[in-house]
């Protein structure tokens, strides 16, 4: 059996191990393992195996993910999200749709604090929600936002997963968080605009609400919502000025994070002991996944799987193979957790990005935007399924899938344009100097 043929194996068993439910880093470092094992021996295979993660966890850029996932924990923990949603429904009280529209605000503010677009749709199917539907608003249409919006918080910086992604092909992570920015913006755009055209043309979706609040009302609710954006910008403000790079941008964050829930009066001992807790366990969740994901990567290597893949594509056009792994992309992420589908495609997909020249930043951008599309996508998206747990016999899936086909539409137009446009991820580095 030749080494093409064993890595082929390899991957039909990560994924069949995936489908039976074995953790996704457990499933792609043993098989690594074996299909080491089998094609160069024993101790090659147990050198390699001590060698990468040794390696690995040694990379100074991997500290910025515990520090991201603290700063976030913290924020939610520590009451920094809170008045978001109040706040943003003052402001956009006057468009149609303007709950529906807060919501896309709040959430993609909300998620990109938290780095957890799931977090989001989650906790906004608790807060907006019962609002939207206390307001007569469509059932479709109060959950396919929340579903939506909650994808935002990938592309709009900070995230993990253009952490994770700068890691594994070797990109700035500092020019992918400044790449991210005018995207993520562009798709929220898109979703206010769709709302309003939809609730202008068929005023039935959301009936008009009059909000009214008093000044002093008004000052109260930005007063509870301002912590979050001003950690956001203190944050962006800091990589954006070259005052500090994207790495040590994550201790900055969770210092801020800390400092501005102390201030707030909101940090406790058990708040602070239970963000301590979900960070050592997200970050063990999140390195165990990489650690076998690198066995995995240096596996197919070996088994020569991305020169195959390369020859396999050889002849076709750079836009044909854009679609090709947009369609890849998006199946995928109806089934699995971002994180692991970067993991399982990215190594292989490296060589053939460049072969056909493809800017990584760009395609780091497309990455990030395709794996968040996978999460509102039928038959298994992630959020739609959040939310109709939280929601419970009130919402049928049915209606949210109905509800957000419209902004699955939408991602698509932004996504088009994206490919289409290089320079809408590309404008604000090149111009930064990043």
């Amino acid at each position: 059996m030749d080494r093409i043929e064993i890595g082929f194996m390899g991957v039909g068993l990560v994924l069949m191990l995936i489908g039976i439910r074995v953790p996704i880093g457990a499933a792609m470092g043993s098989t690594a393992f074996l299909g080491i094992w089998a094609m160069m021996g024993w101790r090659p295979a147990v050198g390699i195996t001590k060698a990468i993660p040794f390696n690995l966890i040694g990379d100074w850029n991997l500290s910025a993910i515990p520090m991201f996932l603290f700063m976030g924990f913290i924020a939610v923990e520590g009451g920094l999200t809170r008045g978001l949603f109040g706040a943003a429904r003052i402001l956009l009280a006057r468009i149609p749709g303007g709950l529906a529209s807060s919501t896309v605000v709040a959430s993609a503010l909300f998620a990109s604090a938290s780095g957890s677009s799931v977090a989001s749709a989650a906790a906004f199917s608790r807060i907006s929600v019962p609002e939207m539907l206390k307001s007569r608003y469509d059932m479709g249409l109060a959950t396919g936002s929340v579903a939506a919006a909650g994808t935002l918080g990938a592309l709009i910086p900070p995230s993990v997963l253009m952490i994770v992604y700068g890691l594994l092909l070797d990109t700035s992570i500092s020019t992918l968080f400044v790449a991210g920015i005018m995207p993520g913006l562009l798709t929220a755009l898109a979703f206010i605009i769709l709302i309003t055209l939809r609730c202008s043309i068929n005023p039935n979706l959301a009936p008009r609400v009059e909000v009214t609040a008093t000044r002093a009302e008004t000052r109260a609710l930005l007063a509870d919502a301002w912590p979050l954006p001003v950690l956001i910008l203190g944050v962006m403000g800091g990589i954006f000025t070259g005052i500090f790079t994207a790495t040590e941008a994550g201790a900055v964050g969770a210092f801020l994070a800390f400092a501005l829930s102390l201030i707030r009066g909101r940090l406790t001992l058990p708040i602070l002991r239970r963000a301590l807790l979900d960070t050592a366990s997200g970050t063990s969740e999140i390195f165990i996944v990489v650690l076998g994901a690198a066995l995995f990567s240096r596996f197919i290597a070996l088994a020569t799987i991305p020169d195959y893949v390369v020859g396999l594509l050889d002849g076709y056009s750079t836009l044909t193979v854009l679609i090709l792994i947009c369609a890849v992309f998006i199946v995928m992420g109806a089934f699995l957790e971002s994180i692991s589908i970067m993991l399982l495609t990215l190594p292989v997909l490296g060589p053939v990005l460049a072969v056909h020249d493809v800017n990584l930043i760009w395609f780091g951008v497309l990455t990030i935007k395709l794996l968040e599309v996978g999460l509102v996508t039928p038959p298994m998206g992630m959020n739609v399924f959040v939310i109709k747990s939280a929601l419970g016999d009130r919402v049928r899936l049915g209606q949210i899938f109905r509800g957000v086909s419209w902004f699955i539409a939408i991602d698509m137009v932004v996504l088009a344009l994206l490919v289409a446009f290089p320079a809408i991820s590309l404008w604000l580095p090149e111009m930064m100097g990043s």
